[in-house]
């Protein structure tokens, strides 16, 4: 199934995604308000999701609003909590000039950032080295706490495209790095999610950013140090998983702070990001004010 967040008539709902030639067929998709067409549906994303998760709730049917016609919300937009993992990719390592960590680096991203698909990513006033990060992202849709490796999967909902926006200058001012990552606007995500049951194996996947016509990023999610299963485990270890935890799993060699010279993103600049099984992520870059 796929979900979309959206405000209509100043109303916001969720529902499923139907109609359109492929993925990226927004013009002719349609969706299908779930808490009007599901009798006892819950009246939001998360808990549906939820439910979901453990009772196998249909495939609405019913009336449908054009997708062009909505205001597209983030896939979540109350998540519970934006878990980033660090330094997933061998290749990005490399480029950052860190080791290959032995465990997964955690670190969160503030709940005020998460942004929707085509929603503008705005440049801080004062910062003059805004990046980019191509990630596969998640959603917790069962309780997990210690979950072992070959049942992780089952705690994940869905998955959707992310880009880990970041402020280079701010991130490494100090040893954390949350400053440089919880910018409104810094956690785009959509234009919506893929159940988990529709979308597969998330390894094999093949990731890529392109910013003006030109590949930045490119690999496959199979290059990851920390596969998903891995990853939800570990986090589990560490924090009780719950509905409406976003995790987003690491970005791939690329980013602009890497290139010579440094390629940060500028007014003007639309990132995409694309993965397999998953519609394509865009927004532009605007100055603040």
């Amino acid at each position: 199934m796929r979900l979309a967040s959206y405000r209509l008539n100043g109303v916001t709902s969720y529902g499923a995604v139907v109609g359109g030639r492929d993925l990226d067929d927004l013009e002719n998709a349609r969706i299908v308000d779930i808490p009007r067409n599901v009798p006892g549906a819950p009246s939001t994303i998360t808990d549906f999701l939820a439910a979901r998760s453990e009772s196998g709730l249909p495939v609405p049917d019913g009336p449908s609003v054009s997708f062009v016609e909505v205001e597209l919300l983030p896939v979540i937009p109350e998540p519970r909590n934006i878990i980033c993992i660090g330094v997933n990719y061998v290749d990005h390592a490399s480029e950052t000039g860190a080791s290959v960590p032995e465990y997964p680096v955690i670190f969160s991203k503030f709940t005020s950032s998460i942004s929707a698909h085509g929603a503008p990513i705005v440049i801080p006033e004062d910062s003059t080295q805004p990046d980019f990060e191509a990630e596969l992202g998640l959603v917790i849709g069962a309780p997990a706490s210690r979950v072992p490796v070959g049942e992780a999967l089952q705690a994940v909902a869905g998955y959707f495209t992310f880009d880990d926006v970041s402020a280079r200058d701010y991130q490494n001012r100090t040893g954390q790095w949350t400053q440089g990552k919880g910018f409104p606007t810094f956690a785009p995500t959509g234009p919506y999610l893929v159940t988990s049951d529709e979308f597969g194996d998330p390894a094999g996947r093949r990731i890529r950013l392109t910013l003006a016509d030109r590949v930045m990023q490119e690999a496959t999610t199979s290059d990851m140090i920390f596969t998903v299963p891995q990853i939800v485990s570990y986090v589990s270890s560490v924090c009780d998983l719950r509905p409406g935890d976003i995790i987003a799993t690491g970005t791939p060699s690329g980013i602009g702070a890497a290139h010579t010279p440094p390629r940060f993103l500028r007014p003007g600049d639309r990132p995409t990001v694309t993965i397999d099984g998953l519609p394509t992520l865009w927004n532009p870059v605007v100055a603040h004010g």
